[in-house]
Order: C-alpha cells, then structure tokens, then sequence
C-alpha cells in the first residue's frame, strides 16, 4: 500500500499548482464536545497558504478561537480514475480580513468591493499554518 500511496502523492508544484486553482474547500474545526464541526468555504491562497475568512459570530469562528486545530480539504473529480485532493491539517492563524476579503472575493466576481468593505467589519481571517499535508491525484494511476 505504501509505494501506491506514493505513486499518486502529488508533487510540491502539483499541490501549489492544484490549490491555486481551485476556490472551495471543506474546512474542519472542532466543537466544544470535540466532534467535527465541517462546512464548505470558499478560499485563496496568500503567501502560499490557505486564506479564508467569516463572521465572527459563526460556529466555526467560535470554534477556531477556542481551539485553533482545523483541517481542510480541497478534491476534484468524479470518476475514482479523476480523483485529486489536498488535505491540510495545521493551526488556524488570525490575519488581515480586508486582504483575505479581496482576494477571496476575486473568485466569486466582480463589483464587489464595497459589500466586502463593508463585510469585513463583521468578520475575522485567518491563514492555515500547515502541520501535515496530504495529497492524492489518482490520474496518476492510469
């Protein structure tokens, strides 16, 4: 199983490449019980590290300010043969919410800086500082 894992692992310019290119991500904190708590959020990488932000009154908010553990995860694909992913584990790290705003709202669409501006008021940022990467690409399989 070990040389099969390592034969679909992508590389560190793969990853950077993938988690470029994509927009959304299943982020994972935990709640007060310690189980999971896991939505979707969109996302955008700012000096080579997943930035995200929300408001500050959100479950995951409250959670990440009591235990900054989180995980994300970003997959594409549909067909087992098509499957891709990254799954970062790591330490949630409070950073500028104006900056986070703006560079994950130039993935939603335009026309949007005054809703941001105005947003970011409400909400808190944060980078994810990686403790463990995993990646798959099972393309590579073909």
């Amino acid at each position: 199983m070990a040389n099969e894992r390592a034969k679909i692992a992508m590389t560190d310019e793969e990853t950077s490449s993938f988690l470029a290119s994509n927009r959304k991500m299943q982020l994972a904190t935990i709640n007060r019980d310690g189980t999971p708590h896991l939505v979707t959020m969109f996302y955008a990488m700012l000096d080579g590290r997943v930035a995200f932000w929300t408001y500050r009154s959100s479950q995951k908010a409250l959670n990440i300010l009591r235990d900054a553990r989180v995980t994300v995860l970003i997959e594409d694909g549909i067909d087992y043969f098509e499957l891709r992913g990254v799954q970062i584990s790591g330490v949630a790290e409070p950073t500028d919410v104006l900056t986070v705003g703006r560079l994950v709202g130039r993935g939603i669409g335009t026309g949007l800086d005054e809703f941001i501006e105005y947003t970011a008021r409400k909400r808190l940022a944060w980078l994810v500082s990686p403790t463990r990467v995993s990646s798959w690409d099972h393309r590579k399989l073909v």
